[in-house]
């Protein structure tokens, strides 16, 4: 199984199927709107527009399971993004990633990696979600702006912490392409 096998709604309900980014490197983020960590589309759109054109998508799933941070329909979701932060990549609708309730997409990214990688910033930070999410499982998605790189076969290539910086994967996404 790879992340080609599944299908998903987009921001308008339409049925995509992620095949259709067979060959791709892909960087599949959950997000939110009001979170501390929200200035990070800025930075994913920089390296999104920077990439683009070798073969990278990100593919952006808007969750409010982390204290309701991203409130409102995909429409208004879509609509904060485009206008506060110029994003073009695309945007699906919005899901849980963690509990019974999880899309299959985030069940399989997370029992293909089920740790983070991170520096110390995202160690400082996953200390403090620990006291926000006391009964987190192991593997659960940690916060918004967890990150999974997707190789262009499909297959998770890592899982970086929601505090890692968007920009700190270039490096990592440019070794796909």
């Amino acid at each position: 199984m790879t992340l080609y096998d599944f299908t998903v709604k987009n921001n308008v309900g339409e049925v995509v199927s992620l095949a259709d980014y067979k060959g791709k490197a892909l960087l599949v983020v959950n997000t939110a709107t009001k979170c501390g960590l929200t200035p990070q589309y800025e930075a994913l759109e920089a390296l999104y527009k920077k990439l683009k054109d070798k073969g990278f998508e990100i593919l952006d799933f808007p969750c409010n399971q982390f204290m309701g941070q991203a409130p409102g329909s995909d429409e208004e979701i879509t609509a904060f993004c485009t206008l506060n932060y110029g994003t073009t990549f695309p945007r699906f609708a919005k899901i849980d990633v963690n509990g019974k309730n999880a899309d299959p997409l985030y069940v399989w990214l997370r029992q293909q990696a089920p740790e983070d990688k991170g520096d110390a910033e995202s160690q400082a930070f996953e200390k403090k979600v620990k006291l926000l999410k006391p009964r987190a499982k192991a593997g659960d998605i940690k916060w918004n702006f967890g990150k999974f790189l997707i190789g262009k076969d499909g297959n998770v290539v890592a899982r970086y912490s929601p505090a890692y910086r968007p920009e700190q994967l270039e490096a990592d996404i440019e070794a796909l392409l």
